[in-house]
């Protein structure tokens, strides 16, 4: 057992793999802290590691996590800061003899130990066998009858195995594929000795770990008011002071760039999410009771989440290559743009056969202003050849016989290959997480308790806006404005699927936008959503909307033909958009 803690520090240096390599050195050195965490891992970052892996067998980890410790392992072990990461991504036991050679070389003696039992790619036959289907969580279409292999599969596991090592006495833990929330639930419940079934206090660490999991975005980076913000650059990475009862306050060391405030960390909170509930390996967390209170400056009070059992299932992460894609970029300027890209697409047309050659072929036109607009063709396939020399062959011969003023921005003879990412489901039952010590001793991880629930299920889309309780919204005069003027956004990527959180700053403007923003009405704002299934939920205690776009991302992150293929920029296109608004709601009024 560790000393008791009033409050357990834990700080993330990390959001994703590439972030900024001084952020662990920053939040060592910057202020006390308890536990050091690194988030790098996205369902994209598991391609990217298993291509590493084919061309060393002994990668397929995080590397820059390692330049990361040369900076700050020794100052960790000195003052007992605990490191929790899920750098290892397909090889944690690699990255585990790594640390310990790199730390050998400077005289340090960490006890490291690593977490199995993610990794069920030499699994799925016989998992198959048992009747595990690994269905597409977006299409339904189960892996059996896809015809794919898969590369990469990897279940999302919970924090009990990381709170079984700093048990066992381990200074550093390293993952693979566990929750982003995690890397927080599993140092708490080690920290205050919770139980599987303390549903609330998990929550609250969930909730937690979903805020500081990336970085910098909840201390204001990519913030739609960071005009609002003194100092903006740099800002500094987040800390969640956690509690025994499992409420936490975030902050951030002082004399950093940002802001902690309960808009950044409302925004946070919205990305990447889909209904209220927010289902983790270790407990349901209930995002629609937590409350948010700015207690002083740069510390947010998160208290009330309520939790419930842990599902019965674990989501798995699959990878499979996709083949091969390509594109060109055509610019379009002065008059006659609209003629102008119907020439270019017929041109393309004729010269590469037709868009039924290709397994995919996409051609969309960005027009930033009324003399200029850019034309991408992106097409896929399982021939590389088809889609690299001869694509770009029969691009540039139409050069010469296209419409007036081509060129080109972009064109390349070498194609890229692409993977396609598979959410799918396995029975928690099958997943056997395990603990290595570095002596090889391995430790058994508890199984929390868990319930069956059928809310992976879609609800039925809500296509109008609901009643508001206690009175109606706002009415009176209005002005043509963008809708940004008065909410917020964050946007992010579920992978072929999208989501936009949106949210309001008074009351007053929640009720108006619960009221006047539907399904229908944010069609009307996006046609390219117009033919989704598109699904609305209420996180009333953040004056909040969240919408989840099905689909609009294709086969998700890598294989997506859109210009922002993880939706980052949705949110902010969306608060561009102009809408009719109460005059006394804006600013200013």
């Amino acid at each position: 057992m560790p000393a008791p803690f009033d409050v357990l520090r834990i700080a993330n240096c990390s959001g994703f793999y590439g972030d900024r390599l001084s952020a662990a050195r920053e939040m060592v050195e910057g202020g006390p802290i308890d536990v050091l965490t690194g988030d790098y891992l996205a369902e994209l970052t598991m391609l990217i590691l298993w291509k590493a892996r084919q061309r060393d067998p002994d990668a397929g980890y995080a590397v820059s996590f390692l330049a990361q410790m040369h900076d700050v392992l020794g100052t960790c072990l000195e003052r007992g800061i605990k490191i929790v990461v899920n750098a290892g991504g397909l090889n944690p036991a690699g990255l585990a003899a790594k640390l310990g050679e790199l730390a050998a070389l400077g005289g340090l003696h960490p006890v490291i130990a690593h977490l199995e039992g993610d990794d069920l790619l030499d699994r799925l036959p016989e998992l198959r066998e048992k009747g595990h289907g690994f269905a597409n969580l977006s299409t339904g279409r189960l892996l059996a009858d896809s015809g794919i292999e898969p590369v990469t599969a990897n279940a999302y596991l919970g924090g009990w195995g990381i709170a079984r090592a700093l048990r066992a006495g381990a200074d550093v833990v390293i993952c693979g594929r566990v929750t982003d929330a995690a890397l927080v639930s599993g140092p708490a419940a080690w920290a205050f000795d919770w139980a599987p079934d303390d549903w609330d206090r998990l929550a609250g660490a969930v909730a937690a770990g979903h805020i500081i999991e990336c970085g910098a975005q909840a201390t204001g980076g990519n913030f739609s008011f960071f005009t609002e913000i003194e100092y903006p650059v740099h800002p500094g990475f987040p800390i969640a002071e956690m509690r025994p009862d499992g409420s936490c306050v975030i902050t951030k060391h002082a004399g950093t760039g940002g802001a902690v405030t309960v808009d950044t960390v409302t925004a946070q909170l919205l990305y990447e999410i889909e209904r209220p509930e927010y289902l983790n390996a270790d407990v349901v967390a209930r995002f629609d009771t937590l409350r948010l209170e700015q207690e002083g400056p740069d510390r947010v009070l998160v208290t009330g989440t309520r939790g419930e059992p842990a599902p019965d299932t674990l989501k798995v992460c699959l990878n499979h290559l996709g083949g091969f894609r390509n594109s060109a970029t055509f610019v379009l300027t002065g008059l006659d743009i609209e003629a102008k890209a119907r020439f270019a697409e017929a041109s393309l047309l004729d010269a590469t056969g037709g868009a039924d050659r290709f397994d995919a072929f996409d051609l969309r036109m960005e027009r930033p202003a009324a003399d200029t607009a850019r034309l991408t063709l992106t097409v896929k396939d399982p021939d590389r050849d088809k889609v690299g020399r001869a694509l770009f062959t029969a691009v540039a011969g139409t050069a010469l016989a296209s419409y007036p003023g081509f060129y080109l921005e972009q064109a390349s003879p070498r194609p890229t290959e692409y993977g396609v990412y598979w959410p799918a489901l396995v029975a928690a039952a099958e997943v056997t997480p395990e603990v290595v010590l570095a002596d090889g001793t391995r430790l058994d991880v508890p199984r929390p308790p868990t319930v069956a629930r059928a809310c992976r299920e879609r609800p039925a889309p809500v296509s109008a806006p609901r009643p508001v309780e206690g009175g109606p919204a706002k009415a009176g005069p209005t002005v043509r404005a963008p809708l940004g003027r008065l909410v917020g956004a964050r946007s992010g990527d579920k992978g072929g699927d999208a989501n936009i959180g949106l949210w309001a700053r008074s009351d007053e403007s929640y009720a108006w936008l619960r009221a006047h923003l539907g399904v229908d009405e944010l069609r009307l704002l996006l046609p390219e959503a117009a033919e989704l299934e598109v699904v609305r939920y209420e996180l009333p205690n953040l004056r909040a909307l969240n919408f989840v776009l099905h689909g609009l991302l294709g086969e998700g992150v890598a294989a997506s033909t859109r210009p922002d293929p993880q939706a980052k920029s949705l949110g902010e296109y969306l608060r561009a958009r102009p809408v009719d608004i109460p005059m006394d709601l804006l600013p200013g009024a």
